[in-house]
């Protein structure tokens, strides 16, 4: 694996070091929560919830119920601190979290029992304590395939997440299912961006005016995977280009992009920069990049 040289003000690297949100100061990318979010293990998908108050991650870090779990951290003082594994993992595999645009729900996937197939997704209501039990969101995005990565649209309308039971273009492709007053259902492929290579975790900018996604050619084995970004043309997503971040590059291995909701302006995605470094796979915060694209990649008739 091959990484980019990457600069760092001394203001910018304490701020990384102490978990700090860098705003201003962040130039091109910051560590997210330096030992707590990012540690010597795999951290991989966080998310911040709309109030700023907690990050979920997936990490295999020792501690969990199943060795892959979701863990989730507090903001104290200015500082995500007192990381903990969530009551609602099991002794199965639970991964790729994202709240919704309102903060009532934490989308993720899980391979637990009583599924659709292989790995579901699931969500779980937000509590002021914690995290209501696992409700699996059935059939109308569920196959006997691997479902990962959901994304709630901001507005709850719509649910973008990757699937390989669906016959699409590849192995792993990304689809957009519509909220029909009881369920999401009805999946479409993301116009314009499923190839025979694998394309999973997404996330939109814009309400759907661009997306920023992972392509692999084949997630399963050692090819390389990285982050692109896509503009809407008003009917389908332009040409992929990679995102310009010096780590994701040839070779690399960069995935797991989400908004944050608390501040739009912000991208988190997991990958490993030469510096700062914690572990395996590391949680790391850069700014959004610039939407120009146009509505019209999302709605009714799409795909």
């Amino acid at each position: 694996m091959r990484h980019a040289r990457v600069r760092f003000g001394s203001s910018l690297l304490l701020a990384c070091v102490l978990g700090v949100p860098v705003q201003a100061g962040l130039a091109e990318f910051g560590i997210e929560g330096m030992g707590v979010v990012s540690t010597p293990d795999s951290e991989v998908r966080a998310t911040v919830s709309p109030d700023g108050r907690r990050i979920v991650w997936g990490s295999d870090r020792p501690g969990g119920p199943g060795g892959r779990d979701l863990w989730q951290a507090e903001r104290v003082d200015g500082r995500w601190q007192n990381p903990q594994p969530l009551a609602l993992n099991g002794p199965h595999k639970d991964y790729d979290p994202m709240f919704s645009g309102d903060g009532r729900w934490l989308y993720f996937f899980s391979d637990r029992p009583g599924g659709q197939g292989a790995e579901d997704l699931y969500r779980a209501a937000v509590r002021a304590d914690g995290f209501g039990p696992a409700e699996n969101l059935g059939p109308g995005v569920n196959t006997a395939g691997r479902e990962w990565a959901p994304a709630p649209s901001r507005d709850g309308r719509y649910l973008l997440f990757a699937s390989d039971g669906r016959g699409g273009a590849g192995g792993q492709d990304l689809w957009i299912a519509s909220w029909n007053g009881r369920a999401f259902a009805d999946p479409k492929p993301a116009p314009g961006l499923n190839t025979a290579a694998d394309e999973f975790d997404a996330t939109w900018l814009g309400d759907g005016r661009a997306i920023v996604f992972a392509r692999s050619r084949d997630v399963d084995g050692d090819g390389d995977v990285r982050v692109y970004l896509a503009q809407c043309d008003g009917a389908r997503y332009g040409e992929a280009t990679p995102l310009a971040l010096s780590f994701n590059a040839a070779g690399a291995y960069t995935y797991g992009p989400v908004i944050d909701w608390n501040k739009p302006g912000e991208l988190l995605l997991n990958g490993t920069a030469k510096a700062p470094k914690a572990g395996k796979q590391d949680i790391y915060r850069m700014k959004a990049p610039t939407v120009t694209g146009q509505d019209g990649c999302v709605g009714p008739g799409k795909g």
